[in-house]
């Protein structure tokens, strides 16, 4: 395996990964295997069998396509709520290295633990462990697409189709992402379509008091909003995530509010909103209409995205 960090691609933020399946003579069977992914070519000569689990968003990918077992080790939170009994077995045999987060719910994690693994894959990037740092020690990065630093591109439930197709050309489980897809499309296409237009906001509260983002365009927040039925009151905003002051929310004053939160009690998630002063003059809040949500069922795109689709359209049906 091996990692063209000398060929960056200088586009403006990230799509989804592409896959190169020529053969050549470094490689065998379907290998090489380039991505292009956060504007820097990851070639894999072979399928990863260490593989280092920095975030949860690819576990849904890695179930569905039968690899989980390569998985050798895992920091962060992986909320049981997020997968079926199967899944949850499959965890609970990978070591957790950490699970420390900082109130943004940024892992805290060193470079040194994670190289002693001796990963030939990590997936997901955190602030103190670039892809840069890694590919100095020769260990290949893939993020998710969506989170990508600057991504500016308007995501879509199509991205949560190529990135299984991406991920099964990696791993060499073509037939499985292809099944895997046919079952996605399949959940999509009995979503009942929205019968009411109402606006919403997709906020990230800080618990215990602090900043509230909230989730533009750029988000999977906003496809997830739009295909609810709902306008997203940010969806003006290009950006993937920024701060918002309670005077500009109460500005927009969506029907609907949706919290994410990382982990914990969503009842104090809920509260660091609704306690704000003024936050009673909201039209979510003072109808009662109000939904915390675990990050992975919106962002990044991912299985999970349509999950977390089927909980809003039940809630605000």
């Amino acid at each position: 395996m091996r990692i063209a960090t000398a060929s960056l691609l200088l586009v403006a933020g990230c799509g989804a990964p592409e896959a190169d399946t020529s053969n050549s003579a470094a490689g065998h069977g379907n290998y090489p295997v380039t991505l292009t992914n956060c504007g820097a070519e990851v070639t894999f000569d072979q399928a990863p069998e260490r593989v280092v689990l920095l975030k949860s968003a690819a576990v849904p990918y890695l179930h569905a396509l039968g690899v989980m077992d390569r998985v050798t080790a895992r920091a962060g939170q992986y909320p049981k709520e997020y997968y079926d009994a199967a899944t949850q077995a499959e965890i609970a045999k990978i070591p957790l290295l950490t699970d420390k987060t900082d109130t943004s719910g940024h892992l805290q994690i060193s470079k040194e633990v994670v190289i002693s693994q001796q990963p030939d894959l990590v997936l997901g990037e955190v602030d103190n462990l670039s892809r840069d740092t890694l590919s100095a020690v020769d260990i290949p990065l893939l993020e998710e697409p969506a989170l990508c630093q600057g991504a500016t591109a308007v995501p879509s439930f199509d991205d949560i189709y190529r990135q299984m197709d991406a991920y099964g050309e990696v791993f060499d489980q073509r037939p499985e992402a292809l099944a895997a897809v046919t079952s996605l499309k399949e959940r999509m296409a009995k979503i009942p379509a929205p019968t009411e237009k109402r606006t919403a906001a997709v906020l990230y509260p800080t618990v215990g008091g602090g900043v509230t983002y909230a989730y533009g365009s750029a988000s999977m927040a906003h496809p997830q909003l739009e295909a609810a039925g709902f306008t997203n009151v940010f969806g003006d905003n290009k950006e993937r995530v920024f701060e918002v002051t309670l005077e500009e929310l109460l500005g927009r004053n969506p029907d609907v509010l949706i919290l994410l939160y990382g982990d914990g009690d969503p009842k104090a998630v809920e509260q660091a909103v609704t306690s704000l002063p003024g936050a009673e003059k909201l039209k979510a809040v003072a109808n009662g209409d109000v939904l915390p949500q675990l990050f992975n069922f919106t962002e990044p795109p991912s299985p999970l995205s349509i999950d977390g689709l089927e909980k809003i359209v039940q809630r605000f049906s």
